[in-house]
């Protein structure tokens, strides 16, 4: 037997599994269809994740983008800028302070000279930043990775405004200023290594310097700094950022940003498609050995005479084994390699805005074993799956399965037969409930073998969880509750100055204005000052939001709003400080020290996730303020917005849910986008199982379904009572899915964030009810019904009578 095994097994292993495929191609046909959606899904987003990170690389490489960053508006101490990295040029390799003149969308119009065409970027939300080459790093380059150096007149554009407004070169870019128009012509597009990602709040122009000097002095811009740190190999950002921020004298009203946090930023803006397409086919993946361990358990049960017979003549059990597992690793191979080549047209296609708006990623090594791994690994799960359901092979007894046809030895029958005995006795056809026989029949079959159905109700869980998680996410997303996410009160109107000269003086007129406005009710207005206080690194900046925060709605994750005497910390805030609620935090302003407790902890986007909230009144001297107002009797936020936005433009006034919508539109069009993804997928695999699953039913049920036709049931009956089933257990499914995704799949959520230290903790789903309850049960049970009318369609056709005698 051994010589026939080594001589003959791969022929017998190929030869069985070619006839197989041939008999049951239906079946195999299904497996094959999911697995290489799973495939192509694993291959995918790994691919577009591998190349992400090229693109980020090879543009970082190009680009050479900072270690460290501090903004700032206003006036700054250069001597002081010059001290600080004299005391720190062991750390430094290099260090630039670049000028920025910043336009507000609707200062910019563009027109197309050889077409007549024109427009403006009005409905831009970003700042626009004016500024020169720099000489040493963080480099404004081209398509093909080059320094690009303007000519006088000329103007290179980002990316972003290339691909959205279809700006190309010879377009002409004017600029409104206070001394009248200046116009530029486009010279091309440039890439931004520091402010590239789709999430970043800021976008550069390219120009020479002669036209940033005209614009200097025609007036009309804000003028920022950027005060950018190149650190030696090895150097560690973050000591930088807290020796910056403890050095005192030097520019800090504006953002921090550190290499780290630009490369964790384009990760997520950009690879959340990605990451969605890896979690969809983890889901299906999951599906796919459900059904395949569903499968080979039917398969062998329907041929345990032939096993049985083979076993009798003395093949070895793995022989046995092997011919099944043969079949099933040549379906999973396929699947991989199908799927592996769409996945390559797939991911060029998903990759090409990101290599324009990066750089093209080279091709190295990883380029192909980042996918080949992804499938690999789909192989070797399946295949490692099928395997361990086979060892069901040596527990097959020969006299069982001959003169049986069972798969169970003696005491597993057994065992069967007194539970089968039960369920005679507790459901016989008088004691079910409901009206109807056909109705009766249907739930009886149903509770009766209740193991053989189960498959349906866990893969609808599944899908029902893949459908509605995005879908959650971006409901919660653009929900007006999220901003309570953002450490902000949930109103009806935002007003943000910031970031200018007179902030005080814009302030208060504001506030006299929206105070005597009777359309307009609690307005209140919270000032931005920076403290400092002890961290691991030593003394750190702390901006703190102080106002009256008595009603605010922010979500805490620890404690509560502070009062006099306590501070309230953001998560990364907290952990940056090693304080937790109820330790004591020394903040000091100048010469002044001020302890305080913190009160509570809350989870916050903005500014970084790094916000701190202080109870008090500061009526001057503050870097920066915001001013809340609610609408009285309910009226139009966005009217009364773009009447103040006209009256104070430098003070950005905005309805909430507008500034919800340019903080987090991206993201969220993004969750979108992933979203359709997992509903297109998760509806067609829902019909696929339900039919692949109702066939094999109804050929193993043929008999028992020829026994009711030939006792007088019509077909339409017959049809019936399998729809009958199929809905029972599709919707026990569907709302198992619905409860699972709602409580467990929270936490899962959260979890995720948390890990990607995005600055919240804990997400509570703000679903669409209508979408996630109404909508998306009805398709699932749509597809399930669709299912069935796929099988059942041939049983009208069907020969009864065969059916007896099988």
């Amino acid at each position: 037997m051994r010589s026939f095994t080594v001589k003959n097994g791969e022929r017998l292993y190929l030869r069985y599994a070619y006839n197989d495929l041939i008999r049951n191609k239906g079946i195999n046909a299904t497996l094959v269809v999911i697995l290489i959606l799973s495939a192509f899904l694993m291959a995918t987003g790994s691919m577009v994740i591998e190349r992400l990170a090229g693109s980020v690389s090879r543009l970082a490489e190009q680009g050479r983008p900072p270690d460290f960053l501090q903004m700032h508006k206003g006036e700054y101490d250069l001597a002081a800028l010059e001290r600080f990295a004299a005391d720190h040029v062991a750390q430094l390799d290099a260090w630039l302070l670049e000028e920025m003149l910043g336009y507000d969308s609707t200062a910019l119009t563009w027109q197309r000279p050889a077409t007549g065409e024109s427009g403006d970027l009005a409905a831009s939300r970003i700042d626009n930043l004016f500024v020169t080459q720099n000489a040493e790093f963080d480099f404004l380059v081209d398509q093909t990775g080059a320094v690009v150096q303007p000519a006088a007149g000329e103007v290179f554009v980002p990316v972003l405004y290339q691909q959205q407004y279809g700006l190309r070169a010879g377009d002409v870019l004017t600029i409104r200023t206070d001394s009248g128009s200046h116009p530029l012509r486009v010279q091309g597009s440039i890439r931004d290594s520091q402010m590239a990602a789709s999430l970043s709040p800021s976008s550069r122009f390219l120009i020479n310097s002669a036209d940033f000097g005209a614009l200097s002095r025609a007036g009309g811009a804000a003028l920022e700094i950027i005060v950018e740190y190149r650190l030696v190999p090895g150097g560690d950002p973050n000591a930088l950022q807290a020796a910056y921020e403890n050095a005192g004298g030097l520019p800090t009203n504006g953002q921090v940003i550190t290499g780290p946090q630009l490369r964790i930023v384009s990760m997520i803006s950009d690879g959340l498609v990605a990451f969605a397409l890896v979690f969809v086919s983890l889901v299906l993946i999951m599906i796919a050995l459900i059904n395949l361990r569903f499968v080979i358990r039917g398969t062998l049960e329907d041929d345990v005479h032939e096993i049985g017979a083979l076993k009798a003549i003395g093949i070895p059990d793995r022989v046995i084994s092997g011919l099944y597992l043969t079949k099933y690793a040549l379906l999973t191979l396929a699947g991989c390699v199908v799927g592996g080549l769409l996945a390559v047209v797939a991911a060029n296609a998903l990759t090409q805005g990101i290599q324009t708006s990066y750089a093209q990623a080279p091709v190295g090594i990883w380029t192909f074993l980042v996918p080949l791994i992804a499938l690999a690994a789909v192989f070797l799960i399946v295949v490692g799956i099928c395997r361990g359901v086979l060892r069901a092979v040596r527990r097959i007894e020969v006299v069982n399965a001959l003169v049986h046809g069972s798969t169970l030895d003696e005491k597993e029958t057994a065992r069967r037969a007194r539970r089968q005995a039960r369920w005679v006795r507790r459901t016989g056809l008088a004691s079910a409930f409901g009206a109807g026989v056909n109705r009766r029949l249907a739930v009886l079959d149903l509770r009766a073998e209740g193991r053989a159905w189960a498959l349906l109700p866990v893969v609808f869980a599944l899908t029902a969880v893949l459908i509605t998680l995005p879908a959650n996410l971006v409901s919660t997303f653009e929900n007006p509750r999220f901003v309570t996410y953002l450490g902000a009160p949930e109103r009806d109107l935002r007003a943000d100055v910031q970031f200018q000269d007179d902030v005080d003086g814009i302030k208060d007129r504001l506030l006299a204005a929206m105070a005597a406005d009777d359309r307009l009710t609690d307005v209140r207005a919270y000032a931005y000052v920076d403290y400092t206080a002890d961290a691991a690194g030593g003394r750190a900046r702390l901006r703190a939001e102080v106002g009256d925060h008595s009603d605010s709605a922010i979500r805490f994750s620890a404690g509560g709003l502070p009062r006099d005497g306590q501070i309230a910390l953001s998560i990364l805030n907290a952990a940056r400080f090693q304080v937790s609620v109820g330790d004591e935090l020394t903040l000091r302003d100048g010469g002044r020290v001020t302890p305080v407790r913190v009160s509570g902890i809350y989870q916050d986007l903005t500014d970084g996730g790094q916000t701190a909230k202080l109870p008090g009144r500061v009526s001057e001297g503050a870097s920066a303020y915001t001013v809340y107002a609610d609408l009285a009797g309910g009226g139009d936020p966005a009217g009364v917005a773009d009447e103040y936005d006209q009256l104070f433009p430098t003070a950005g006034v905005k309805p909430t849910q507008e500034y919800l919508r340019e903080t987090l539109g991206v993201l969220i069009d993004s969750l979108r986008g992933a979203a359709w993804i997992a509903l297109v997928f998760g509806l067609g695999v829902a019909i696929l199982i339900t039919s692949l699953f109702l066939k094999l039913r109804l050929t193993r049920d043929r008999s028992k379904l020829g026994v009711l036709s030939a006792i007088g049931f019509s077909v339409r009956e017959l049809v019936g009572q399998v729809r009958l089933k199929t809905l029972l257990v599709v919707a026990a499914g569907t709302a198992a899915g619905l409860v699972f995704a709602a409580t467990a799949g929270q936490s899962l959520t959260s979890a995720g964030l948390a890990a990607a230290r995005l600055g919240i903790t804990d997400l509570t789903f703000i679903p669409n009810p209508w979408l996630v309850y109404l909508l998306y049960p009805v398709l699932l049970l749509g597809a399930g019904l669709l299912g069935v009318a796929l099988l059942t369609a041939g049983i009208r056709k069907a020969d009864k009578s065969q059916w007896v005698r099988e």
